[in-house]
């Protein structure tokens, strides 16, 4: 059976890779359909075409918020489909956003009846960009409605987390839909009781990239109070634009800032995060997010999580003992509740997210959810 995966973000990397890799471990035909454009360096991917993997030209943008952008999405969505019909897939698995993949491969399919289509459903815009009710304005409907629209045509529809499905309920309404939770690599690491988890401060760490999604209020906000119990280290381990602004708010507190940089090695997030009593995983109220990449980081290397995301991890963080939700009205208490815990509940917090890792994030986990999603025979949707 031959399969077509169309992706357009070198941010899905590891996602696109587990698929691809699942598919081909099943005896299919497989085919990624890329852009050769990358989103978070603007710029491109030093790679040639090969004979299961294609790169499409795209159009480069510099900013994220732009037409350009839109155009950028727009013309390799059109090119990518003109790819897809040289390879006439038996299975069209189609990664949104961009929005505009979604109306391109609902029409593929108007064309391609005996084509089964699955839409993978990573982010939803324009309900995840923290900018109030946008949705009403007219250019922000036509862009919403290539997805909605497209999605009549699905033979399964895919998200990341449960949220999305709650979001989209009425356009998923009676169309076959199913989660499949974002995943990394399977790592040996076991957490130890003797790790040297210091008692007399917090190390706080924050992964990932600080912009304009990132709760550059609330953050500050939990670090003072922390501090205000015990002497407080402010480990990033990233980058952003909104960076520099964050370390400004928080030096006002007398927080401790160690500033690591970009880091992609595992050893050396390793050694961080085994010093961390928690990570802060903190948005934006208005980001539509269920599940972030950053928790799932901090879950795989063994770190409970200091969270404000919803549905998804907030159900995790209130059943499994891996931290603490939090808000703006709640700091004080939770921080209280944190400063009351001994070494050994919070070692034992950091195994449970191990194990929630193990559990749900895992490649092991990822496969067994795949073949419930497709028969093992050929890659066929069930």
């Amino acid at each position: 059976m031959k399969i077509v995966i169309v992706n357009c973000f070198d941010t899905y990397k590891e996602r696109i890779n587990l698929i691809y890799e699942y598919f081909v471990s099943k005896g299919n035909e497989v085919h990624i359909v890329h852009s050769n454009y990358m989103h978070f360096k603007k710029d491109y991917i030093a790679y040639e075409s090969s004979e299961n993997y294609h790169y499409i030209n795209t159009r480069p943008y510099k900013k994220n918020l732009s037409i350009a952008r839109l155009l950028s999405h727009y013309q390799f969505a059109t090119d990518a489909f003109k790819k897809v019909e040289e390879l006439q897939p038996d299975i069209l698995y189609a990664v949104i956003p961009p929005n505009s993949i979604a109306k391109k491969a609902s029409d593929y399919k108007e064309r391609h009846t005996n084509t089964k289509l699955v839409f993978d459903l990573i982010d939803l815009w324009p309900e995840t960009m923290p900018f109030g009710n946008i949705n009403s304005f007219p250019p922000f409907i036509l862009w919403k409605n290539f997805r909605d629209t497209g999605i009549k045509n699905a033979d399964l529809i895919i998200t990341e987390c449960n949220l999305y499905q709650s979001v989209l309920r009425r356009r998923l309404r009676d169309k076959n839909t199913q989660t499949l939770y974002l995943a990394k690599e399977d790592i040996d690491y076991s957490v130890k009781i003797d790790n040297n988890l210091p008692t007399d401060i917090f190390n706080i760490a924050y992964l990932g990239s600080i912009n304009n999604i990132i709760d550059l209020d609330l953050i500050p906000k939990i670090l003072k109070e922390l501090n205000e119990i015990k002497p407080t280290y402010f480990h990033i381990i990233g980058d952003g634009e909104s960076k520099e602004k964050l370390i400004t708010k928080i030096m006002e507190y007398n927080v401790k800032i160690i500033d690591h940089g970009k880091v992609y090695d595992y050893n050396q997030k390793k050694a961080i995060f085994d010093k961390c009593h928690y990570g802060l995983n903190i948005m934006k109220e208005s980001v539509c997010v269920g599940l972030t990449m950053k928790s799932i980081d901090y879950f795989q290397h063994g770190l409970p999580i200091i969270n404000n995301i919803q549905a998804d991890t907030t159900y995790f963080v209130e059943n499994y003992n891996i931290g603490f939700n939090i808000n703006s009205n709640n700091v004080k208490e939770v921080s209280k509740k944190i400063s009351l815990l001994d070494t050994n509940s919070i070692i034992k917090m950091k195994q449970n997210s191990k194990d929630l890792f193990t559990q749900f994030f895992s490649e092991t986990a990822f496969k067994g959810r795949m073949d419930e999603l497709f028969s093992v025979r050929e890659g066929e949707i069930c």
